[in-house]
């Protein structure tokens, strides 16, 4: 099951107590003060992992507690510190303090990490208290308090290519040719509930992330349908492939009001989604006799030059996806 969102609660360990003793040797009967340090608590980190892609775990498992520090112990013995928790999450999840509201961190990259509770500092023993004036100190310190906060993720997938277009435009079944993502595909609409990404394998050992979204309707920039929720999965994109349907009735209108519904959507979504780099993709090629003049005539709708492209039949995909390299890559002759 896919998740984009979570909420958690993370506490960080405290620190432990200071030790008040003193040494007591045969033949030092006044050893003076020898309570040692307590140990530091354990904080919790956040990091990005490559082989995470959703937030389930921490939905189901919203708490999560650092290592408290060990007390210190007379002869001077310090107390261990606590053992750092650390959470893996998903590449591109944002962290949001829920309290004040503040971004704390955007992990953008696998490996990158941040501290988002830190641990208590240990107290200090009685050794730590000795001078001229005070010998045998009999005083201690407690240790620190751990950082609590409730947190808010949010998972923005990054992805190089995105696909967008109305529901059953093709999406799940193109993305399922070119990689190895295994969306549902079925005559109906919705079938994709959850983004899909998937890694596109070109000649020459190149290769770039493709992700197809739920499709979109009039309105989903508002809350319509599903895309308000995935929209977003977007705004990383480096390409959008707006996929249209052609129409088997041989209605360009129709078609035409489709694609500009799509493209509306983003613009109120916002982000500079309709600045993104676009290409026009007319699907379904395989299914229309007179597909190349249906396309000619929805270019010149659209004002675009438009792939033509049968996903079942694999006419097109080639040239789609080396312009989608020449896109990604345009100083390397691919």
């Amino acid at each position: 099951m896919f998740r984009d969102e979570a909420r958690i609660f993370v506490q960080a360990g405290n620190g432990g107590d200071g030790s008040v003793a003193f040494r007591r040797e045969i033949y030092e009967p006044k050893g003076g003060p020898a309570g040692g340090n307590g140990g530091h608590g354990g904080a919790v980190i956040l990091c990005a992992d490559a082989s995470e892609s959703t937030l389930l775990d921490l939905v189901r498992s919203p708490h999560f507690r650092a290592q408290n520090g060990v007390g210190g112990m007379g002869a001077n013995c310090f107390g261990k510190d606590g053992e750092d928790l650390l959470i893996p999450v998903p590449v591109g999840t944002i962290i949001t303090d829920e309290e004040s509201g503040a971004v704390l961190v955007d992990l953008e990259t696998a490996g990158a990490r941040v501290v988002v509770a830190r641990g208590g500092r240990g107290g200090r023993g009685n050794t730590a208290f000795k001078s001229s004036t005070n010998q045998t100190p009999k005083e201690a310190e407690k240790g620190r308090r751990g950082e609590k906060k409730t947190l808010r993720l949010e998972l923005k997938l990054i992805a190089d290519v995105g696909l967008v277009g109305l529901p059953n435009a093709g999406k799940s079944t193109l993305i399922s040719r070119v990689s190895a993502a295994t969306p549902k595909i079925a005559d109906y609409p919705f079938t994709t509930l959850h983004p899909h990404p998937g890694i596109v394998d070109l000649p020459g050992f190149r290769r770039f992330v493709m992700m197809d979204i739920p499709g979109l309707i009039e309105g989903a920039s508002a809350g319509a349908g599903l895309g308000d929720r995935f929209l977003r999965h977007i705004e990383r994109t480096r390409v959008l492939l707006h996929l249209v349907e052609l129409p088997l009735d041989g209605d360009v209108e129709m078609a035409a009001a489709g694609a500009r519904t799509i493209l509306a959507e983003l613009a109120q979504f916002g982000h500079g989604l309709i600045e993104r780099t676009r290409l026009t993709v007319y699907t379904k090629r395989d299914q229309v006799p007179d597909a190349l003049a249906l396309a000619a005539d929805l270019d010149a709708a659209l004002g675009v030059h438009g792939h033509v492209v049968s996903a079942l039949t694999g006419e097109g995909l080639g040239e789609l996806l080396e312009a989608c390299w020449r896109v990604l890559h345009p100083s390397i002759d691919a």
